[in-house]
């Protein structure tokens, strides 16, 4: 009997050490997507623009929650990839701007340095646009030198541009202009006064790119994703894998089948294109007022058509992503993230690109799929920034005891209410203080923007969202009835301040000396 109980016990220890092993390896894995550039509009299961078409990134919203009122913490690239990666404010991790992508350290670690030291396997392709030293976490590592690689290896030259075509220095083919583009006329200059090449702008290139579609950017970047999760299957890890899109930012240049696919004339102007901007701090932002194209209701939907063709493009490879996890019998045990930097201006207030508070700008699409935690179709309406992503995937995956500023959205996400989300702040400390605002606070549907310093020059700015969903009736500024909205103002620069103080920022006093 003693040698029956002898082997029962052997055997029962044996039966369970697989399943040990296995549950170690089914840990949560993380699926994290993110676009360049794409407004939080920008998706059709938000309604506002009927015609446009992304059912993959509809679907994952549906099988999961939506957040409603997701901002950037700043509206920049590589300071809001500092923020997304680590969880902390913009001056703490101190990439300020995006020629800051080049620091040689952070005072941080990434989510993913994290993971991996945790001992999972980690992959990031796409667009980088952070301090190269937080590369050495990932095992493979393409970015956006390896596709235009890639391109020059898979396509010959062009051949010489034909009538309304030119080269994009970028992709070095060729593409076929639209009005919008600054070369459509054959005005602007190539050559400064003294005979030297114009610096090449990206933003200044609109049109189609005569290039097959299986060449693109977007499907290199998703197919090399793709890949990622073909590989991580075997590796007998947890994963985390990356595809960061380098779309739908500028040159905003589509090709076939997406190139066309929108009509322009049935492109919708933006309500505040012809916004005069007299009593906002943004009067010039990003060249508004020698730019005269982006106020142009006609040509403005040149620029929406092909912003909404690489909206559709990414849509298409999001769901083969999104196929290849399932396929490989990951889908279940996967948090999957789909977010943007920051967003895009697109003609509202006569303005493109990003770098300011306005909603456009600062409101970014966010997605989050874990069947395991995440009850479908749940929508959160509370303002959150994205500056919470970092703790929300480190509590998803069961990893404690990490510095952030920012808090797990998970609270949130299950009760849909939490008091730690009452407000958000975004950030933007890079610029001279008398040239913009420094910090946008937004608190259940009133929105302000205040310079960090007593003296600063700046307008300050405050916006009745319910009432003013264009943020084109500044309630403060040169309001000669300012005064009647100086408690709200108060009430915004009181939370801003305890955020400043929690944050550690070296700005709080200069915001409590501002008189509003």
């Amino acid at each position: 009997m003693k040698v029956r109980t002898k082997s029962i016990a052997v055997l029962a220890l044996v039966s369970i050490l697989p399943q040990f092993v296995s549950g170690q390896q089914k840990r949560a894995n993380l699926l994290f997507i993110m676009t360049d550039q794409q407004r939080s509009d920008a998706l059709a299961i938000v309604g506002k623009y009927p015609f446009l078409k992304t059912p993959n990134l509809d679907r994952l919203a549906k099988e999961g929650v939506i957040f409603e009122k997701a901002y950037t913490q700043c509206a920049v690239c590589a300071p809001a990839r500092g923020t997304l990666f680590t969880g902390c404010s913009v001056e703490y991790h101190g990439i300020y701007t995006n020629a800051f992508d080049k620091l040689s350290s952070i005072p941080m670690k990434t989510f993913d340095e994290i993971l991996v030291e945790k001992g999972y396997y980690a992959e990031y392709h796409g667009k980088f646009h952070s301090p190269d030293a937080l590369k050495k976490c990932y095992t493979h590592f393409s970015d956006i030198s390896d596709y235009k690689s890639f391109l020059a290896n898979a396509l010959p030259a062009p051949a010489a541009p034909g009538k309304g075509e030119q080269i994009n220095p970028d992709f070095k083919q060729l593409y076929r202009m639209n009005p919008i583009d600054a070369f459509f006329d054959g005005k602007l200059k190539t050559t400064d006064e003294k005979g030297r090449p114009v610096k090449f702008v990206q933003t200044e290139y609109h049109g189609e790119l005569l290039i097959p579609a299986k060449y693109t950017m977007t499907a290199f970047q998703a197919n090399q994703a793709i890949d990622a999760i073909n590989r991580a299957k075997s590796v007998g890890k947890p994963f985390s894998i990356t595809c960061s899109f380098t779309f739908p930012h500028a040159p905003m240049l589509p090709a076939k089948p997406y190139a066309g696919m929108y009509a322009v004339d049935q492109m919708p102007v933006p309500a505040s294109i012809k916004d005069d901007m007299k009593n906002n701090p943004y009067l010039d932002a990003n060249g508004r007022l020698g730019k005269s194209e982006y106020s142009d209701p006609v040509k403005i939907r040149y620029m929406m058509a092909d912003y909404f063709a690489l909206v559709t493009e990414i849509d298409a490879y999001v769901g083969e992503i999104l196929a290849a996890l399932k396929q490989n019998g990951l889908d279940k045990n996967t948090l999957v993230i789909f977010t943007s930097d920051h967003g895009e201006m697109l003609g509202s207030h006569g303005m493109r690109e990003k770098n300011v508070f306005l909603e456009e700008s600062a409101r970014i699409p966010l997605l989050i799929r874990f069947p395991q935690a995440i009850k479908a179709g749940a929508r959160v309406s509370q303002p959150i920034s994205n500056m919470n992503l970092f703790a929300t995937i480190l509590d998803y995956l069961g990893i404690d005891g990490q510095r952030s500023d920012g808090a797990s959205l998970r609270p949130l996400i299950e009760s849909a209410k939490s008091d730690k989300f009452d407000f958000v702040v975004t950030e933007w400390n890079f610029r001279l203080n008398d040239l913009v605002p420094n910090y946008m606070i937004v608190k259940y549907g009133w929105k302000m923007f205040i310079p960090y310093s007593a003296t600063s020059k700046v307008i300050d700015a405050l916006y009745d969202l319910e009432k003013d969903p264009f943020e084109m009736n500044n309630l403060l500024g040169n309001n000669p009835d300012k005064v009647k909205y100086s408690a709200k103002a108060n009430e915004l620069k009181a939370d801003l301040l305890k955020w400043l103080k929690v944050t550690h920022s070296s700005h709080y006093e200069g915001v409590l000396a501002r008189q509003l």
